[in-house]
């Protein structure tokens, strides 16, 4: 069915790689241009320590103190939902690094950062929200065509693709909103598990045990029990072999039909001959 986008997990080992990239950032050899004291262009705030200085990696050098870069991170992507995040120079075009800013902002932030970037690489794609409590897991539709019954592959539980809520079993996705206890999801997994169709017009539901698949109902209209749809004669299009013996049969009808009105043409014609002589 497709995939889930997993977040990064916030486990000790994580984390503990985090530290340890973070203390590998800071032990980096800063140039000596680095070392002097410089003002940020964003708060107007005289700044001593050299380290208090943004570097983004080596795209751009502009001076920013680190605690405005994180506000400004920050609010892309926590209020304007932004991944890709420009440097706020003017006349700047390079983007901001995530890689390179993770030991400045923190894990939590970083984490947020990423789940948007995935969220905006798949904008196009046809995806879901996991609907169970605790799951909200993001999915795509990896196959392609009109997906429905969906398996989480997080949670493992079942949803429905279309209407992104828990699976209701039996009833359709404008029906879904209506069930409120456990009998009508008993019943509904009852007539999942048994197929049974219900009629287009009254929504009665229908058990076929034997017999023709063309079914009258009790309303007084006739519907396929293989694909649900009305139909007006005994025979219905979902059924490829029994449309082509409809056609075969028609086409001979036809065809008899013309070689007696062929015979019938000749016969007329021979005895005005016969009567003319």
């Amino acid at each position: 069915m497709g995939n889930t986008l997993q977040s990064l997990p916030h486990s000790t080992n994580q984390t503990q790689q985090f530290q340890d990239q973070q203390e590998e950032d800071q032990n980096q050899e800063i140039p000596e241009y680095e070392n002097q004291a410089f003002t940020c262009e964003i708060c107007i705030e005289p700044m001593i320590l050299p380290d208090r200085k943004f570097k983004n990696k080596n795209k751009c050098s502009h001076p920013f103190c680190t605690d405005c870069i994180i506000k400004y991170i920050q609010v892309k992507i926590e209020d304007e939902n932004v991944g890709n995040i420009k440097c706020p120079a003017l006349n700047c075009n390079q983007f901001l690094e995530p890689v390179s800013c993770r030991s400045v902002i923190g894990l939590s932030l970083f984490v947020k950062w990423c789940d948007v970037l995935c969220e905006s690489a798949i904008l196009g794609v046809d995806k879901s929200y996991c609907p169970h409590r605790n799951c909200n897991a993001l999915i795509v539709n990896e196959c392609g065509g009109n997906l429905k019954k969906s398996k989480c592959p997080s949670c493992k539980n079942w949803f429905c693709f279309q209407c992104k809520r828990v699976w209701h079993a039996g009833f359709g996705c404008e029906e879904s909103g209506e069930l409120r206890d456990r009998n009508d999801i008993a019943f509904g997994n009852l007539v999942e598990q048994k197929k049974w169709t219900r009629c287009p017009r009254c929504r009665h539901f229908v058990e076929l045990t034997e017999g023709c698949r063309i079914i009258k109902c009790r309303c007084g209209i006739s519907f396929c029990y293989k694909c649900g749809r009305q139909v007006h004669q005994h025979w219905c299009r979902c059924d490829t072999p029994s449309v082509c013996c409809v056609w075969c049969f028609r086409i001979f009808i036809v065809i008899i039909f013309f070689i007696f009105g062929v015979m019938f043409l000749i016969w007329d014609t021979g005895k005005h001959e016969h009567d003319n002589v």
